[in-house]
């Protein structure tokens, strides 16, 4: 890469490390925010890391019925299966290498639980969740499920040989199959050792990086495993490189692994956000009605 196209380049603004965390009915998460210093990266709300983690059999647990309004909810299950179903109506299983685009809007009671077939067998569980916010026009609008197969989600190649999955958006001449309610980009990179991959923002679009698993290199900010990276607006493009190999066979996150990061990019809503639990919405106000509404059943009830 020519030099300029680096001094061009957006810089790191901060770096935040994970914290660990129990959601749904009892399964470890990492996650690098929300958190008191960063409360979210506007427009996304949330990145939590579930695994990888090797289950025995009857070990697997999700997320029994909860609600949601006023945001979107991203799952991407790497290793494993979960069994989605809603009081909409929808179910769907998503299987490794999926993803399922949930719309929670007005409000939709949800659950994410293993299948029966891998809470029996038990084995690897590994899978992102990821918020994203609505702005105020778009907090009513019906709820909506979209689902995507491992083959339904393109994959990518640098010039520089690394790989990368789109969910959403647009990168390196292919496109995601999700309908997005908000400009943004969302991108699962797999870097061999010494291998990257250069990304362009839309000016006024925020930009991060977490990694998944080994450790990486954003423009020029060493980053090890699970940490994440909020560029500056200072720029139009960011280079993703992983650490070359030392020669010598290397574990799973250690220097000389393949290196996985979620590369994440959105233009911002810019306005207020007031959440609680599973609700995110502009006002005090609209999150008791959003608690009233759940209380009274306006948001559906879970079929029996």
């Amino acid at each position: 890469m020519a030099t300029h196209a680096l001094t061009a380049g957006r810089t790191v603004a901060r770096v935040a490390r994970p914290f660990h965390t129990y959601e749904g009915a009892g399964f470890p998460v990492r996650r690098p925010f929300p958190t008191e210093e960063l409360p979210f990266v506007d427009p996304f709300l949330m990145i939590d890391q579930v695994g990888p983690v090797e289950l025995a059999p009857g070990e697997a647990k999700g997320a029994p019925p909860h609600p949601h309004r006023g945001f979107e909810t991203i799952q991407y299950v790497l290793d494993g299966d979960i069994a989605n179903a809603d009081s909409r109506g929808h179910r769907a299983v998503v299987r490794a290498g999926g993803a399922q685009w949930l719309t929670a809007g007005s409000g939709i009671v949800h659950e994410a639980l293993p299948t029966p077939e891998f809470l029996a067998s038990g084995g690897r569980q590994h899978m992102l969740q990821i918020w994203l916010n609505l702005p105020a026009r778009l907090k009513g609008v019906p709820p909506r499920s979209q689902n995507a197969e491992p083959a339904d989600l393109p994959v990518a190649v640098t010039p520089e040989g690394a790989e990368l999955t789109v969910l959403a958006g647009t990168s390196h001449g292919v496109t995601g199959p999700f309908e997005t309610r908000t400009p943004v980009l969302v991108a699962h990179g797999r870097l061999a050792p010494g291998t990257r991959a250069e990304f362009t923002v839309p000016a006024g679009h925020n930009a991060m990086v977490y990694v998944m698993r080994g450790e990486a290199t954003v423009s020029g900010e060493h980053l090890p495993d699970g940490h994440l990276a909020v560029l500056a607006r200072d720029g139009e493009r960011f280079t993703v490189e992983a650490p070359s190999a030392t020669g010598a066979p290397a574990a799973a996150g250690a220097p000389g692994a393949v290196t996985e990061v979620l590369v994440l990019t959105g233009e911002p809503i810019g306005e207020p956000v007031a959440r609680s639990g599973p609700f995110v919405m502009n006002t005090p106000d609209e999150l008791r009605r959003a608690e009233r509404d759940f209380r009274q059943g306006l948001m559906g009830r879970m079929p029996v």
